[in-house]
């Protein structure tokens, strides 16, 4: 993706008086969201989240914002506050409580839950947390902070107005304007007016459905169709959703009440969020209409719900193992109903078809997106952004929370409204808020900190491309033997290879021109293994392209003896 700031240098001191804004994620894509603000000398930090790797980022299991910018400065951090309990938002926070474990934490209640069954998996126990709601004011250094209440597709969500000497900022967090929510806690946009009416001097607003037109649809009108499943469904319902998903969930409680099912959680992160949801009162479980998932299969196929985690198709999640059949417990009966309650996040098509494919094979009926009304966004589209910028009134917009073009196309709804100091910023630009004025000042570098099992920042984008070229094209070895005393071959080459259906004899015909190489190199002056390895490297790496049309990982190895 092109930067819209190629030419910027590193950002200069900030003005007496000034706040500096620096994403470190989330502008440029859709998660990562990271944003550190900075008021003579002291940070604040809103959101510390995660991005799921796609598939040309093999054996990646989570990216990471990078710290790298702040790594120095963490004892200046005042505080982590925490829009909303979404992995994207809330995923890397133990990350940064690893390199400072005392930084306040600061969320609503479900947020913090959320986030402490996270803190204990990474053995983070001893934490300073502060539970806030809707209309709370808390201050942290030089920034007051004052919460609002926004409708999300998680409970419990909240954008922040941040006061500081140099201007109020309001960020909206994840946010639509659902007017008939179903748990009754609406976008508060009253308190937008108010704090428009104050003063807002930086807005920062989710982008990402700017690209839609009108209102996002009502999370009660999807209702009907998860209705009409129960409805017509003969025998088992299997359930995909996000695992934080309380209100979708809530809705399958309900319908299955209704229809005389009862519901059994797949998948650990679907069991304890919805634990966490039910324990703190966001989820509202009827009485015995709960039971273990392995003892629900003791009930005829029609008593039966499963509501499961892998609704984007992630390899290990528990859908895409009923899928292809290596569940430990649920295997997919001919006429069961598997119902995809989820969005199709950009980068997974691929996965969740292939697990529809599969589902479809073992003979299920599959419910998704694209043939029902099973799920609606949990962002505001153009006309509540509209509504938004018209109310609030600001001085200065920077739209978060999206790839380029819903930013940019969040830009064009501001200006539109007449809004004319818009900043379009990505992932390591630094705008600077002086004397009211919002400002690009410069960048910081920021890449990519991919999770590896336990190693975290040690891939590089070039270990990356091999791994890549390993599971596209394979993996050729060349192992040569050259005498210790005229360095000319005296045995092999020893040609293997992995990844690709070689015949037997495939190599043949080249070994004799690597031996010619490699001689040649020594005739022509090559003292070290080195220079005699590429030599090798390149006569194969030639000929392989030109005859077969592969680009395998080619490892030589030159041996003296």
């Amino acid at each position: 993706m092109s930067h819209p700031h190629p030419e910027l240098s590193a950002p200069g001191e900030l003005a007496e008086g000034g706040l500096r804004v620096t994403p470190l994620g989330g502008l440029g894509e859709v998660g990562r969201n990271m944003t550190v603000f900075e008021y003579a000398g002291r940070l604040l930090v809103v959101d510390c989240g995660v991005l799921f790797p796609e598939d040309q980022q093999p054996g990646v299991d989570l990216i990471l914002p990078d710290f790298g910018p702040i790594r120095d400065r963490l004892d200046a951090i005042e505080a982590l506050v925490l829009t909303h309990g979404h992995e994207d938002h809330i995923g890397a926070a133990p990350y940064l409580l690893r390199e400072r474990r005392d930084i306040p934490l600061v969320g609503s209640k479900l947020t913090l839950a959320l986030m402490g069954s996270k803190l204990r998996e990474h053995r983070l126990r001893e934490t300073v947390q502060h539970v806030v709601k809707e209309g709370d004011r808390i201050a942290f250094g030089p920034f007051d902070l004052e919460f609002v209440a926004v409708n999300h597709s998680i409970p419990d969500a909240l954008a922040v107005a941040i006061r500081t000497p140099a201007g109020m900022v309001l960020h909206t967090g994840d946010f639509k304007m659902d007017q008939l929510p179903l748990d009754g806690r609406i976008t508060d946009l009253r308190s937008f007016a108010r704090l428009g009416e104050e003063g807002v001097d930086l807005f920062l607003t989710d982008s990402t459905n700017a690209e839609v037109p009108g209102f996002t649809t009502a999370e009660k009108k999807i209702t009907p169709a998860i209705e009409q499943v129960f409805r017509e469904s003969e025998q088992r319902i299997i359930v995909a959703c996000f695992a934080s998903h309380v209100h979708r969930v809530q809705q399958i409680l309900d319908s299955a009440v209704k229809h005389g099912r009862k519901v059994g959680y797949v998948g650990r992160s679907m069991v304890r969020n919805m634990q966490i949801a039910s324990e703190l009162g966001y989820l509202h479980v009827p009485e015995g209409v709960i039971v273990d998932a392995k003892e629900l299969a003791d009930l005829p196929p029609e008593k039966q719900v499963l509501v499961s985690t892998g609704s984007q198709g992630e390899p290990m999640s528990a859908l895409s193992r009923i899928a292809n059949g290596t569940h430990n417990f649920v295997q997919i009966a001919p006429g069961d109903t598997v119902l995809l309650a989820s969005s199709l996040i950009p980068g997974n098509e691929n996965a969740v078809y292939r697990v529809i494919n599969g589902l479809a094979r073992l003979g299920a009926h599959v419910v998704h997106k694209g043939n029902a009304l099973v799920h609606v966004s949990g962002h505001a589209s153009a006309g509540e952004l509209l509504y938004c910028y018209n109310i609030v009134r600001p001085r200065n917009v920077m739209p978060v929370h999206g790839e380029i073009r819903h930013l940019l196309a969040n830009g064009d709804l501001a200006r539109a409204v007449g809004i004319d100091n818009v900043v379009i910023a990505e992932d390591g630009v630094v705008v600077d808020l002086v004397d009211g004025v919002a400002k690009v000042a410069g960048k910081v570098e920021c890449g990519y900190v991919f999770v590896d099992g336990t190693s975290v920042g040690d891939i590089t984008e070039s270990e990356l491309k091999d791994r890549r070229i390993l599971g596209d094209e394979g993996f050729v070895s060349i192992i040569v033997v050259v005498d210790s005393v005229s360095g000319k071959v005296s045995s092999g080459p020893e040609i293997h290879a992995r990844g690709n259906a070689w015949a037997e004899d495939a190599f043949d015909e080249i070994k004799q021109p690597i031996v010619d190489a490699v001689n040649r190199a020594v005739s022509e002056g090559a003292t070290d293994t080195y220079q005699l390895q590429q030599a090798a490297r390149r006569t194969f790496g030639r000929w392989v392209s030109d005859t077969h049309r592969r680009r395998p990982m080619i490892i030589p190895v030159v041996i003296e003896a």
